[in-house]
């Protein structure tokens, strides 16, 4: 089910275009269209407010949202129904103005209905595509662990790469793309669990929570008239958002900071709890969400501290812990949380 509109948008005629996909380095791997950090940061500070307005007492994880879309990543959330999942994408694709949809998984959402698929014209004979709401700019996938694990990893390979191929057909999806997927880790039946190569797909995982009293009932007086959501207008283009994407891959990362990164995602492979640590995605993906945070922050070069800052969001699920250790760590966060505290593993 796809809200938001039909199941699939109107045809459109066949096209192709390739794409180069993205290199670790640590030198700028893209010059900046003119944005400078301090430009970014404060789009970026301008963004989070007007997020703000509809996601209350949550400023920590919309940071992390608005730093995923400016890394070029994609969110997963995780969390127990009514916490404002739904509204966060909501919030955040009004707010840049970017085209939006939401696929409901359930467990007969095929491919086709996420992708779309090719079909030939019966008045012109022409070979088109009927494109499927995945190509959207912002797209929320609700509840992604419903969805069969042949619809999920048909999202996820468009996710990672950016595109996808139909019959020798190349369709690049537009830019600024960011999935953000949401499942629920209570209820578990009827569901089928993320593979870990799916998982690794996610630049960030975060949970929302419950708001604190003050900020509950802020909301309930912010809402008492009305869902701020149906009111709030964009702060930004989906053009701007794409200059500070590129302004962000420019942010100088020193050498040492690197070999930091490095040398903390090895300490996950070696880690005698850890049955598979963080893959060298894993390794980029914290570099680059290391590179927006420091951008929203108007920095032009990123600090340990902020690399440590997104270790547990960027790294914790892409771990698995041996069952036979569980007892010591639960999950990958408490390996991640133990690392950073300097405990040495038993």
């Amino acid at each position: 089910m796809v809200a938001g509109g039909d199941k699939m948008t109107k045809p459109v005629s066949l096209s192709s275009k390739g794409m180069d996909g993205p290199k670790m380095a640590i030198s700028p791997i893209a010059p900046s269209k003119g944005l400078a950090p301090a430009a970014v940061g404060e789009l970026a500070r301008e963004l989070i407010a007007n997020v703000e307005r509809v996601i209350v007492g949550k400023h920590e994880q919309v940071a992390l949202a608005v730093a995923t879309l400016l890394a070029e990543g994609h969110l997963l959330v995780e969390d127990i129904p009514g916490v404002a999942k739904t509204m966060l994408a909501r919030a955040v694709a009004q707010s840049v103005g970017c085209t939006f949809k939401r696929i409901q998984c359930t467990p007969d959402l095929k491919p086709s209905d996420v992708l779309g698929e090719p079909f030939t014209d019966p008045e012109t004979g022409r070979a088109e595509y009927r494109f499927g709401p995945l190509f959207s700019q912002i797209v929320l996938v609700d509840e992604i662990n419903r969805a069969s694990p042949r619809t999920q990893a048909a999202m996820l390979e468009a996710m990672g790469e950016g595109m996808i191929s139909v019959q020798r057909v190349t369709y690049p999806m537009e830019r600024p793309f960011m999935v953000i997927a949401t499942q629920n880790p209570i209820e578990q039946e009827g569901t089928f669990r993320l593979a870990e190569a799916q998982l690794d797909r996610f630049l960030i995982r975060l949970s929302l929570g419950y708001p604190s009293l003050a900020d509950e009932k802020l909301m309930c007086q912010r809402f008492q008239f009305g869902h701020p959501i149906e009111t709030l207008k964009p702060v930004t283009t989906p053009d701007r958002i794409v200059r500070c994407q590129e302004a962000v891959r420019a942010v100088r990362l020193d050498s040492e900071v690197c070999d930091y990164i490095l040398a903390r995602v090895r300490q996950t492979r070696e880690h005698p709890g850890l049955l598979l640590g963080a893959s060298p995605r894993g390794s980029l993906g914290l570099f680059r969400a290391s590179q927006a945070m420091a951008a929203i922050q108007g920095e032009d070069s990123v600090s340990i501290a902020q690399v440590n800052a997104l270790m547990e969001v960027a790294l914790a699920h892409r771990l698995i812990v041996r069952p036979e250790r569980k007892e010591r760590w639960h999950n990958g966060a408490d390996v991640i949380r133990e690392m950073l505290e300097g405990k040495k593993p038993d």
